[in-house]
């Protein structure tokens, strides 16, 4: 179940740059790129926990999941801003991103190495 989950972070993540890319011009991003963006972001860390309580993944995973989780909660203040129709800060929409780099690139290590 970990390689599927993998793949919705990843399909998450096309519309995450496409996200960053509105903010990162001083722009409000479609909300429908940001919903699509929040819902795989959701089904991904639904496939990861899943995976994770179903069998003895190791400590990899669990990491992954604690990192996605933080990506998540610094996902839904940035909804927020957005419900708000503020404009991000820049330097939170990176961190994100950067949170989110982490961790999908751990749970591929994870992934890789099992």
């Amino acid at each position: 179940m970990l390689p599927y989950a993998l793949l919705v972070f990843l399909i998450g993540a096309c519309g995450g740059l496409v996200v960053a890319s509105f903010v990162l011009r001083g722009r409000l991003a479609p909300w429908s790129v940001s919903l699509l963006h929040a819902l795989f972001g959701a089904t991904g860390l639904a496939l990861l926990t899943v995976a994770i309580f179903m069998d003895d993944l190791g400590t990899l995973p669990v990491v992954a999941l604690g990192m996605l989780i933080a990506t998540a909660l610094l996902g839904f203040y940035l909804a927020s801003l957005h419900l708000d129709r503020k404009i991000a800060v820049k330097k939170l929409v990176l961190t994100h991103a950067g949170f989110a780099v982490a961790g999908v690139v751990l749970l591929a290590v994870a992934i890789l190495s099992s």
